[in-house]
């Protein structure tokens, strides 16, 4: 698949202190500015925010998923309609999830050599295999998109792993032979749980296949965030340096800043805007739950420093009383304000990255992240 016309990535820097690193991917859609944090837009839309709110933030790359949108309204759909670029009026780059983690996450589902069944929210039996997946995300037109695998749960037995990451290797020959549109990069998932030598293993066999990028999985699905180093520790050295090293699923602030310091380039989360909605913020000096009672009469921004929409133009007493009114605007108001945290998150550890600064930047970042606690 000559995909190298459409995709392409360049290691700018590392960081000489560290293992952090800044880089550039090119895609179909325009650049993006590495490491990067990826919000997530589940059904094809950032819940609660419009494009213009999203390209004011100089958001580069959205995600949306394949499972959801396969089920509704449905990727034939999204095709006939110019793809979902054009279905849902974002001009930048769409990374697309497979669907594994979305099966892995249903109590009640059949995995097996063809690939997983289950049943939709109508009750009807939906067969979801390597085939189906790479089908919809091209329909889809996704600029990335990620190959169909397990997503191993944790805890999980060897022989589990063994023989999961061996019919995951499996789906990923049949999602290369199933890839036919180059202007859509496919990832490869390297899984293995918490052992070290499967890991090793899957990145070799992953890693024959010269994709675009490859992706750290099984993380960040209930093994505590010492295991979750100890993965990504030790997985991203073996990785290829020449291409976009990517952990799915990581989205608390100091997780973020151990991928980036492991030199992982790209990560996504629902964390930043599902919080949102729930009434907690971020800030600079930790999480702020903005129903509190001690924000009713607080008529600063959530972030003093911060230039967001939100923190330019209201106080957390009118977020509070947002939220306790139950309006619509309050969470918008607060996902615009977490994304663009997260977005100063990572432009600021390129910067540091670029000035070889990574750890003086991690270290002072948490040292006022955790003053409050």
């Amino acid at each position: 698949m000559n995909y190298k016309d459409h995709f392409k990535f360049e290691l700018t820097h590392q960081d000489k202190n560290s293992k952090a690193r800044a880089g550039v991917i090119t895609t179909p859609h325009g650049t993006i500015e590495t490491p990067v944090f990826m919000p997530v837009g589940t059904h094809g839309a950032i819940k609660g925010l419009q494009t213009k709110e999203l390209l004011d933030m100089d958001t580069e790359i959205i995600l949306g998923n394949t499972y959801h949108l396969h089920l509704s309204p449905g990727s034939d759909l999204i095709k006939k309609a110019g793809g979902l670029h054009k279905f849902m009026n974002w001009p930048k780059a769409i990374l697309t999830d497979s669907g594994g983690f979305q099966v892995f996450s249903l109590q009640k589902k059949s995995i097996t050599e063809e690939g997983a069944e289950f049943k939709d929210h109508k009750g009807k039996k939906v067969l979801l295999t390597p085939e189906t997946s790479i089908k919809v995300q091209e329909n889809l037109g996704s600029d990335i998109m990620m190959a169909f695998d397990e997503c191993i749960p944790y805890p999980a037995t060897r022989k589990y792993v063994e023989d999961s990451i061996a019919r995951t290797h499996r789906w990923l020959e049949r999602c290369v032979k199933s890839w036919t549109r180059p202007q859509s990069a496919l990832f490869g998932i390297i899984q293995g749980s918490e052992f070290n030598d499967l890991r090793k293993v899957c990145v070799e066999e992953v890693c024959k296949h010269d994709l675009p990028g490859y992706a750290i999985g099984g993380v960040s699905v209930g093994e505590g965030p010492e295991l979750m180093e100890k993965a990504v520790a030790y997985t991203a050295p073996l990785m290829p340096k020449n291409k976009p090293r990517y952990v799915m699923g990581v989205g608390n602030p100091e997780d973020l800043l151990m991928i980036w310091e492991n030199g992982i380039d790209m990560s996504d989360c629902i964390i930043p805007t599902k919080f949102a909605r729930g009434g907690t913020l971020f800030t600079n000096r930790g999480k702020i739950r903005i129903k509190h009672r001690n924000y009713r009469r607080d008529f600063y921004p959530i972030e003093p420093n911060c230039s967001c929409y939100t923190c330019k133009n209201y106080s957390r007493a009118y977020l509070k009383h947002l939220f306790d009114s139950n309006e619509i605007l309050g969470q918008i108001l607060a996902t615009t304000h977490n994304l663009a945290f997260y977005k100063s998150m990572a432009t600021r550890a390129r910067e540091a990255i670029l000035n070889n600064s990574f750890n003086s930047f991690k270290k002072s970042f948490l040292e006022e992240y955790n003053s409050n606690d």
